[in-house]
């Protein structure tokens, strides 16, 4: 089996620490752009798209996408990060795994967390790094996740959108508790401190699911870290990508997002499903919440 990391019909343009890649590959069209930010040093982030060669597998496991946030000095956020995206792919992909999909994407991301901690642990350099990683794995019609941390995948479907995951951070247990409203939670002085993240512990709580809508022509998936959210807020990430191209959307979002401060490193993967349906039907309206919480399925 050959994996292919951004494989298809591919514009690149990179620099030290900013990526931007476009992708066509088969009935998806991919954005990825990766930015420093006004701060940073360095890129810790990581934005993936993975498919294979083989027709069979496609069929099987569909594509990957992967959103990773490394955490950790001395480029110690960036190794786990590149650790996280490249095993997930791997064991993802690995031929003869016929688990469901949500399984294979679990057991991925507990032997990826037991790499990093390993690694963390054994290491000096490496001590204390860790990562968030979301994923999604999208087969025809079907949208699989699996998540840690706080990055975030969305579903937009015109100027609606939802969020898939649920952040693992102090503010999301406060809200879940009632402490403080999801309104209040989007400038709270502690939103960034995480509860979860790969690599930092042995155990590790991985939620995996199954997006309710199918992934239809025209609708787009999102990925981001956190450095993309906390300036630009759901209703304006809907409207942009309901109104404008992945390629115009990714340039808006990151450009506005360094405008309103960039305090972190800022990676956008956007998805748009392509395909010419071989039968007349329209995709159905669907009223999505504009939430920034979703609840798991």
């Amino acid at each position: 089996m050959f994996l292919r990391k951004l494989f298809g019909s591919k514009k690149n343009k990179k620099t030290e620490e900013n990526t931007h890649e476009v992708i066509d590959s088969g009935n998806i069209r991919v954005v990825i752009q990766s930015d420093l930010g006004n701060i940073r040093l360095n890129n810790e982030d990581l934005g993936m798209f993975f498919r294979v060669a083989d027709e069979k597998i496609i069929r099987e496991k569909g594509y990957l996408l992967i959103v990773a946030d490394g955490m950790g000095g001395h480029q110690a956020g960036e190794v786990a990060s590149k650790m996280a995206t490249e095993t997930i792919s791997q064991e993802y992909f690995k031929k003869g795994n016929t688990a469901n999909t949500e399984a294979i994407l679990k057991k991925a991301f507990e032997i990826a967390n037991k790499n990093i901690f390993k690694k963390a642990s054994t290491e000096k350099s490496y001590y204390g790094m860790g990562t968030t990683c979301t994923a999604i794995a999208v087969i025809d019609k079907k949208v699989f996740f699996a998540h840690v941390g706080d990055s975030r995948a969305y579903f937009i479907r015109k100027n609606n959108i939802r969020q898939i995951t649920t952040d693992h951070t102090y503010v999301q247990e406060l809200v879940k508790s009632g402490e403080i409203t999801p309104k209040e939670a989007e400038t709270h002085p502690k939103r960034n401190i995480l509860t979860n993240a790969m690599g930092t512990k042995p155990d590790l709580r991985i939620d995996t699911g199954k997006f309710e809508f199918p992934f239809e022509k025209g609708d787009k998936l999102l990925l981001c870290s956190d450095g993309l959210y906390d300036y630009i807020g759901d209703e304006e990430m809907a409207k942009v990508l309901g109104e404008h191209s992945l390629q115009d959307a990714a340039d808006y979002m990151i450009s506005e997002t360094k405008k309103r401060g960039g305090h972190d490193n800022i990676t956008v993967v956007l998805a748009e499903k392509i395909e010419v349906e071989t039968t007349a039907k329209e995709t159905r309206d669907i009223d999505l919440p504009l939430t920034k919480e979703h609840d798991l399925l």
